[in-house]
């Protein structure tokens, strides 16, 4: 019986070996011989409370990753515990990975726009304190002049009284928070839905943006 179990097993083996040398035989005929990979860019952005800013942008087609971290402070590696006490200088921001052929940088910053309050300073709804503020950290000179020129039109155009307090500024070192505060909103759906309702930030972009929060 074991003699017959044994042949069974190697004829089995036999099969998957052939088998997975099919496909890496498809893959060689489907995938060009040292092609690169698709091109990606990178933004930052701080929009408070970096699990609202994750669950936001995964929902834009051509985004690849969505990183909660720390950035724009003074210390290297900081804790959530150091950021949170405002002891580094650090905002709460998440660094966006996109595919530039699929969105632009200029829809990603008017997109972020409508999903933050831009007239507090050192705060977002129920968040208070300087790690919670609003920013645009730029990759690169293109990305300033774009936020910049985005920023301009919008004073000109919101449909809300206040001033735009929001920084915009050239971005510095991109610490990645830890990882259970990574794709949060996933990992723990009833208490971030919990979070983000009792903090009220939904009810204040609507009262802000109107038909365009969120969008």
């Amino acid at each position: 019986m074991f003699r017959h179990l044994r042949s069974n097993v190697f004829a089995l083996a036999t099969l998957l070996a052939l088998a997975v040398l099919t496909c890496a035989q498809v893959r060689a005929q489907t995938t060009p011989t040292g092609a690169a990979p698709a091109a990606t860019a990178k933004a930052i952005f701080a929009g408070g409370c970096f699990w609202c800013v994750e669950s936001d942008f995964d929902k834009i087609p051509g985004v690849i990753s969505t990183t909660s971290g720390y950035t724009g402070g003074r210390t290297a590696n900081p804790s959530y515990e150091q950021v949170s006490g405002d002891i580094t200088g650090h905002a709460e921001a998440v660094e966006v990975v996109y595919d530039p052929a699929k969105v632009s940088y200029q829809r990603l910053v008017d997109y972020f726009w409508h999903t933050i309050d831009p007239t507090v300073k050192d705060q977002q709804f129920c968040d208070i304190g300087s790690p919670y503020r609003t920013a645009i950290y730029a990759q690169n000179a293109e990305q300033l002049k774009i936020a910049q020129a985005s920023r301009a039109a919008l004073e000109k155009s919101k449909p809300f009284k206040g001033p735009i307090v929001t920084e915009i500024t050239l971005a510095s070192a991109f610490y990645p928070a830890e990882e259970y505060h990574q794709d949060y909103y996933q990992k723990n759906p009833i208490r971030y839905k919990y979070y983000r309702t009792s903090c009220g930030r939904d009810a204040r972009l609507k009262k802000l943006w109107g038909d365009q929060a969120g969008r």
